[in-house]
């Protein structure tokens, strides 16, 4: 399976008074790195989801937000605790006092002080136990998601790698036509050039030269990296590291090949497969 570094999944669930609501999300990154935005209560469990986490996904900077809001029937059953209340009382005179300025506190202060509120919450074995839960769920479907980018990123490179086998398949029949064209072009001039007939160092020259601009070590290396992606792609896993150097070999060899070319027709050939190799290169940062 080929894994996309992008994803998203979205998970809820009502716990008694409170609901969870649980997103991940990711985007391309060289290595793997997992952000959290959680309530503080929970925050002690973030260790285990970090880790349920790293199991599951090599690269990709990824978002884990977990948001707890209390429905409207724990706020109906919630009750004032009333020492918590003249505690902020007292303190609020205290400072007061000091510092006539401060503005009191509104209601709305008061009742998002921590503590003055209480509720029927779940014991915090329970929302742990629950947030454990709520993340496998997340990450199955997350994992799903980028399982079918991955797909699509799979199959989008071996169209190119199809294109450019053709395209190498087609510029192999031209190279010796073209060397031997090129030869005769060079043996003119060369033997103008050198005021002679000298037809011994006239092929001297001509095969020095032949041998710089033959391209089929080129085409052969061309036609290996290719086959070595599909491999690659087929077998699955963490592919993008690989791929991207196999990029980085394509590229060379169609750059050499261009700066070989001994006629227009190769010249655009060698355009062509560079284009197409950067269309693969741009999908293979996506790439788990």
């Amino acid at each position: 399976m080929n894994y996309s570094m992008t994803g998203f999944a979205s998970a809820t669930r009502t716990l008694e008074t409170l609901s969870i609501a649980l997103e991940l999300r990711s985007v391309n990154n060289r290595y793997l790195d997992i952000q959290f935005r959680m309530p503080d209560e929970i925050r002690t469990q973030e260790p285990a989801m970090r880790e349920a986490i790293s199991a599951r996904v090599t690269r990709g900077k990824i978002e884990c937000r977990i948001n707890i809001s209390t429905l409207a029937a724990g706020v109906a059953t919630a009750k004032i605790n009333h020492t918590v209340l003249r505690q902020l009382a007292e303190w609020s005179d205290e400072i007061r006092s000091v510092i006539p300025s401060v503005r009191e506190l509104g209601i709305n202060d008061v009742l998002r002080w921590n503590g003055v509120l209480e509720s029927s919450a779940p014991a915090a074995d329970t929302l742990h136990a629950t947030l454990r839960e709520l993340l496998q769920q997340a990450l199955a479907d997350f994992m799903a998601s980028r399982a079918r980018e991955g797909e699509k990123l799979k199959q989008f490179i071996l169209q190119r790698t199809q294109q450019i086998e053709l395209l190498r398949q087609q510029v192999a029949p031209r190279i010796p036509a073209a060397i031997s064209a090129y030869e005769e072009k060079l043996a003119a001039r060369l033997k103008e050039a050198l005021g002679s007939q000298d037809d011994e160092r006239v092929r001297q020259e001509i095969v020095l030269f032949a041998n710089r601009i033959d391209v089929d070590e080129e085409l052969s290396r061309l036609h290996t990296h290719l086959i070595e992606v599909e491999r690659i792609l087929d077998k699955g896993g963490n592919v993008g590291k690989r791929l991207d150097f196999l990029m980085q070999e394509l590229h060379r060899e169609a750059n050499t090949l261009g700066s070989k070319a001994a006629d227009a027709e190769i010249s655009r050939t060698s355009i062509e497969i560079k284009i197409l190799i950067e269309q693969m290169r741009e999908q293979v940062q996506n790439l788990e």
